[in-house]
């Protein structure tokens, strides 16, 4: 048990409970909602209120696996919860919340803030890969063992990549977090025939097991953010993450009127290491010949660094979130959790906590409730698009959790949401049309008036381009239901990337880079789900209630 505060009462605590006084704080907790326990060597997993605190500083009670728990004495002084502050954080603990879990590999593990620890991270890395991969070469040159020639013919079998090697590109992922996780993550999601499936398989274990930081770590950032008595805006708040990611942590807490809380803490560090993390980390991966050519070009990177600078800063993430708030307040399927000013700073980001389980925890739902999640996904897309011209554009498939109870999806992480223009949106809905109406002709003029071609490209990258975009329009074009899983989206539109790459003659508008990444998280998050559903008379509805309203 750990506690770090003197209590007045001493003798009488350990008195009354027939405890040594060296044990007198063990026997004052009260666990809300169960019972009294003091059993020595229990380690603390909440961070609650002192009542009779002589100094600040952090409090833990509480047994493992997270119950609630604080310190409680009537002869406190008024930082101590009262009876009412009892009565509603048991009727809020009574009311469970499913919630994401820490994956089984995430460790506790200190985050390196200074660029040069950060640094030294990925050049360990680059040696330990190259280590890696000649040992991967000589043993596969040894009697039995496939020959390099053999192996390197086939895709995805880059001796860079081999099992030890995937493990140290986790484990130093997992180590710095921040932009270079951040990619990995992005990269996750991309189907196997965009990158080679052992980079993805790669990406997709970095997703699931980010590291969290130490309790110290941790600390250092909210009294940094919240002031040393951050202690007394909440009544209780767990020391362990349920969530870690790339750019923070999220922890369970409570307010003093029994909210429930998630409260996002940022990493140290990684908002000034953002150029240097995705350079270094592109550098180390284009060892493995594993990333498609051109995949990062420079204006991509200038975008990516802009999003990743902008979910750096909670408090931008906030006024972002109480913005989806109001717009999809009268949404039925979409909900978007209160934001708790008092718990926001640039660096730490309270919210209500949210229920429910990540889109690819829903592949064993019915066919006519995945159905209903991914036609309400798309639609959500659209309006984002076209009626707000404000999207989040992270695909993440964390960042939609579907409550079962309630039939409904909680939107999270608004750290990369943006804005549309006017002019942007005029013409893409156009492009989108045409490609639902089968007319090559109005997608390339279009694609001009849109600045994704300068009317001088060679036929071969035109042709490769309108095909590419008739390909994704298809959902819109069939009039019946279309069927995600059965399609071969992801491989048709991988077989024109090289084209599109070699031969285009200026960068796709800046507004692209986010929109297509969000598009193609939708799109494969209805693959993954088998989804097969109407769409054209969800987008025709769209087009002609935007350019109503661009009338009216």
């Amino acid at each position: 048990m750990r506690s770090f505060y003197g209590c007045s009462q001493k003798r009488r605590c350990g008195e009354r409970k027939g405890l040594p006084r060296t044990r007198h704080c063990e026997a004052m907790w009260l666990e809300v909602g169960g019972l009294l326990r003091g059993t020595c060597g229990q380690l603390g997993r909440t961070v609650g209120l002192p009542c009779g605190a002589l100094g600040p500083g952090p409090h833990w009670w509480g047994p493992c696996g997270g119950s609630w728990a604080q310190m409680f004495h009537k002869d406190g002084p008024g930082r101590g919860l009262g009876e009412e502050d009892i009565r509603r954080i048991r009727e809020a603990r009574s009311r469970k919340t499913p919630r994401p879990q820490l994956s089984d590999r995430s460790r506790e593990r200190k985050v390196p803030a200074s660029r040069i620890s950060r640094l030294a991270n990925f050049g360990g890395l680059a040696v330990g890969l190259g280590l890696g991969a000649l040992a991967e070469v000589a043993k596969k040159s040894l009697p039995g063992g496939r020959l390099p020639s053999e192996s390197s013919s086939r895709p995805g079998s880059s001796p860079f990549l081999s099992e030890a090697n995937a493990e140290r590109i986790v484990q130093t992922l997992c180590t710095v977090r921040g932009a270079a996780l951040k990619v990995g993550q992005m990269l996750s999601i991309q189907d196997s025939s965009f990158i080679s499936p052992q980079l993805q398989r790669i990406f997709e274990r970095v997703r699931q097991s980010a590291d969290f930081m130490p309790r110290r770590q941790m600390l250092k950032v909210l009294e940094e953010e919240l002031g040393r008595d951050w202690q007394a805006k909440v009544a209780s708040l767990e020391e362990v993450p349920f969530a870690a990611a790339s750019i923070g942590q999220v922890h369970q807490g409570m307010l003093r009127d029994g909210t429930e809380v998630a409260v996002k803490i940022q990493y140290p560090g990684v908002a000034q290491s953002i150029q240097s993390d995705i350079q270094n980390l592109l550098a180390v991966l284009k060892m493995s010949v594993a990333l498609p050519e051109g995949l990062f070009a420079e204006q991509s990177l200038r975008a990516l660094q802009q999003e990743l600078a902008w979910e750096c800063d909670y408090r931008r993430e906030a006024a972002c979130a109480q913005n989806f708030r109001q717009l999809l307040a009268d949404d039925p399927f979409f909900r978007v959790p209160a934001v708790i000013k008092e718990l926001c700073t640039t660096r730490v980001l309270g919210m209500e906590l949210a229920g429910g389980v990540p889109l690819d925890q829903c592949q064993s739902l019915s066919q006519d409730i995945r159905n209903e999640i991914c036609f309400q996904l798309l639609r959500l897309c659209l309006r984002e698009l076209f009626e707000f011209q404000f999207m989040q554009t992270d695909p993440n498939w964390a960042n939609f959790l579907y409550d079962a109870s309630s039939h409904q999806v909680t939107l999270l992480d608004f750290g990369a949401s943006r804005e549309f223009g006017t002019e942007f949106t005029d013409h893409y809905i156009e492009v989108v049309m045409a490609a639902a109406n089968g007319d090559r002709d109005r997608v390339l003029q279009k694609s001009q008036d849109l600045k994704f071609l300068t009317g001088f490209e060679t036929k071969a990258f035109s042709d490769a381009h309108v095909e590419a975009v008739m390909i994704l329009g298809e959902p819109f074009a069939i009039p019946g239901p279309y069927d995600f899983g059965a399609g071969d989206t992801a491989r048709r539109v991988q077989g024109l990337i090289p084209v599109l790459l070699q031969h285009r003659l200026r960068p796709p508008p800046e507004e692209t880079y986010a929109l297509h990444r969000k598009l193609a998280g939708a799109f494969l998050a209805c693959a993954r789900l088998r989804a097969r559903i109407a769409c054209r008379d969800l987008f025709q509805d769209t087009y002609h209630r935007y350019w109503a309203s661009r009338q009216a």
